[in-house]
């Protein structure tokens, strides 16, 4: 190409001119090029037909770069200050979908703060439960789990004494394992068989769930120390590998031992309301999280809370029990009869709740 045309398109570039236009020729081609603004234009002739063209526009703008970047910089910070200013008044949970979150609130019309939990999801505690009960072991199965439990609560005894706070936390961080192991591997069982899980999956589920916000709650209360959060790490290491392993091996034992775990559960809590009736331990108010997930009166107590999770152990108890049971019965898994007895299942074992 012309070397003339290049110059004055690199020149026309290089000062920024508006409109800028030149032409040559040579050996019968005919080269023109255009500058307007910051848009470059080439095209060419050769014995009168056009052979070729070429168009490069840096943006729509015919502004100067300097007062462009300039005008993008002015808008950038508008629209930052305008976040700003609309930050804090309007809060909308972002979606897959773009769809912000519908407004929740709870009876009074306050917004409701959670969302680890919704409205319909809280429930009263059914204090009704017997607390004394007890599976009296019966076989080597049985008397296998109640020993292994026994001796689980010797450290535990030793290292807490009667800080139970403390060891209602730790007890937590066990407790919410099982039944995300046992349900997990149900719900493979399920898609690897191709049957029914009779509601054992949901069951096991929703105890999980249940334990991990007895955690919360009690984490509103005990402030764990740094090494009880290593040791917390390290329990639960342990124990989710230990119970994964049981439970694949014998269903029936793994869930025996939960069993025999929430009855030292349920003793440990009526300790701990022994402690708060005797003012060893201050009665001080029971967290939001408790108050909303429970349905507690705003003026409940740490005795009120203790109350309902003691509660709730108990029927974790029976579940686990009745797990058990099934498994002697059918010998080939909860599932197998399980749909039948379902309704009495949570007749037994579940709160019943009045959403």
């Amino acid at each position: 190409m012309n070397r003339f045309v290049v110059r004055s398109v690199m020149r026309g570039l290089i000062n920024g001119r508006s409109y800028c236009s030149c032409s040559s020729i040579g050996n019968g081609q005919v080269y023109r090029s255009a500058i307007v603004g910051r848009s470059l234009e080439l095209s060419g002739q050769r014995d009168g037909v056009a052979f070729g063209g070429f168009e490069w526009r840096r943006m729509m703008s015919s502004s100067p770069a300097s007062v462009e970047k300039a005008t993008s910089e002015k808008e950038d910070k508008t629209e930052n200050s305008v976040m700003e200013e609309t930050k804090g008044k309007e809060v909308m949970a972002a979606s897959y979908w773009g769809i912000s979150r519908p407004k929740i609130t709870r009876e009074d019309g306050t917004d409701w703060p959670w969302n680890c939990f919704m409205p319909w999801e809280t429930y009263k505690a059914d204090l009704s439960i017997d607390l004394n009960k007890h599976h009296k072991p019966k076989n080597f199965t049985d008397k296998f789990a109640y020993r292994t439990v026994k001796l689980l609560r010797v450290p535990t005894d030793i290292f807490f004494q009667r800080r139970y706070g403390c060891r209602a936390m730790m007890l937590e961080t066990v407790a919410a394992v099982p039944g995300m192991v046992g349900g997990m591997l149900l719900h493979l069982k399920s898609l690897r068989k191709f049957q029914q899980s009779g509601g054992w999956i949901k069951a096991l589920l929703e105890e999980a769930e249940n334990e991990r916000m007895h955690l919360m709650t009690m984490v509103e209360l005990v402030k764990p120390k740094w090494y009880e959060r290593l040791l917390v790490l390290t329990v639960q290491g342990v124990f989710f590998n230990a119970f994964f392993v049981l439970y694949m091996l014998s269903p029936k034992l793994a869930h025996r031992i939960v069993g025999y775990l929430e009855e030292e559960a349920i003793h440990s809590y009526t300790e701990y309301l022994k402690d708060i009736d005797s003012g060893a331990i201050e009665n001080v108010p029971a967290p939001a999280i408790a108050i909303d997930y429970w349905r507690l009166p705003k003026d409940a107590t740490l005795k009120d809370v203790i109350t309902v999770i003691r509660a709730d152990e108990a029927h974790h108890r029976d579940v686990n029990h009745f797990a058990s049971v099934r498994y002697s019965i059918s010998g080939k898994g909860i599932e197998r009869g399980a749909c039948s007895s379902w309704l009495s299942l949570r007749l037994i074992l579940d709160r019943v709740e009045s959403v």
